[in-house]
């Protein structure tokens, strides 16, 4: 490895869960927040640690190795991208075994505390760390991008933008634009964690008037309507069908492009998760 330290040295004592926050007008209906002891696994009842994903060109090989994603022992669990000498990258991805319906009339907030590290972005390139929701369609055979997918939180290249993406429709085209889909942005402070989130709002009974907006530490960024999708089905597919999370650290791929030779998977590539929580009012 061109990084020799352990991410098991830089990991605390295990420590009392992070839990996430109450919202004013919400409950939690499901949340998870990362206990366990250091070098261990996810919570195997609620994620499955991928593997054989072949997906934008990207360059890693996901593992279900503590090296590249583990609980931390200290609230916390850690995504680290590496390469080994010669030049093959592996890196973590999880996704939750189960699914979440957005109920009808009411608001639905998936949200989680991140921290995605702060070396200069040159010792970033290529490194893509993304919180975000498929349909479940996906799991019962419906292609991409028609099951519906709602990027709550992606980064390339170590730049201080985050970005909030929805993918829908037809492979090429339609209402969402394929394959770039619909984007908007916002600044990132790079210290510290961020609390991400995405808020689909059903309380209209006019599904043109409904929305799904964007967050970064409750600040909303980017808001989405069902009329500017002007498709009932396709905005079903994204607001009012049932969703997985997804947490990973890609490496290269047709976004970021290819990592270069100064790209460390060390800790300043590092996507760190307190917590993720899906709310409903």
């Amino acid at each position: 490895m061109r990084f020799q330290q352990s991410v098991l040295a830089l990991a605390p004592a295990l420590v009392a869960a992070i839990t996430p926050p109450n919202l004013p007008g919400m409950s939690i209906v499901w949340s998870e927040s990362f206990e366990g002891s250091a070098g261990s696994s996810p919570n195997g009842d609620v994620w499955n640690v991928m593997d054989a994903i072949n997906t934008n060109n990207e360059v890693q090989t996901y593992t279900t190795s503590n090296q590249n994603v583990q609980i931390s022992g200290g609230g916390t669990i850690q995504f680290v991208p590496r390469v080994s000498q010669a030049g093959l990258w592996t890196s973590g991805r999880i996704e939750t075994k189960g699914s979440w319906t957005p109920a009808p009339g009411k608001v639905t907030k998936i949200q989680s505390s991140i921290l995605l590290g702060s070396n200069s972005a040159v010792n970033k390139q290529g490194i893509w760390p993304a919180f975000w929701a498929l349909g479940d369609a996906m799991r019962h055979g419906t292609q991409w991008p028609a099951a519906g997918e709602i990027d709550i939180m992606e980064q390339v290249n170590g730049l201080n933008t985050g970005f909030g993406t929805v993918h829908c429709g037809s492979a090429i085209g339609g209402p969402c634009a394929e394959p770039l889909g619909l984007k908007g942005s916002t600044a990132i402070e790079p210290s510290g964690f961020h609390t991400w989130g995405v808020t689909i709002d059903l309380t209209n009974d006019d599904w043109r008037a409904q929305t799904i907006s964007w967050t970064m530490d409750g600040n909303v960024y980017n808001t989405l309507t069902g009329a500017t999708i002007n498709d009932a089905p396709i905005w079903s597919s994204l607001a009012h069908s049932p969703l997985y999370i997804l947490l990973n650290v890609a490496v290269g791929g047709d976004w970021p492009g290819a990592p270069n030779a100064a790209t460390l998977g060390g800790y300043g590539s590092m996507m760190e998760v307190q917590w993720v929580a899906v709310y409903s009012s």
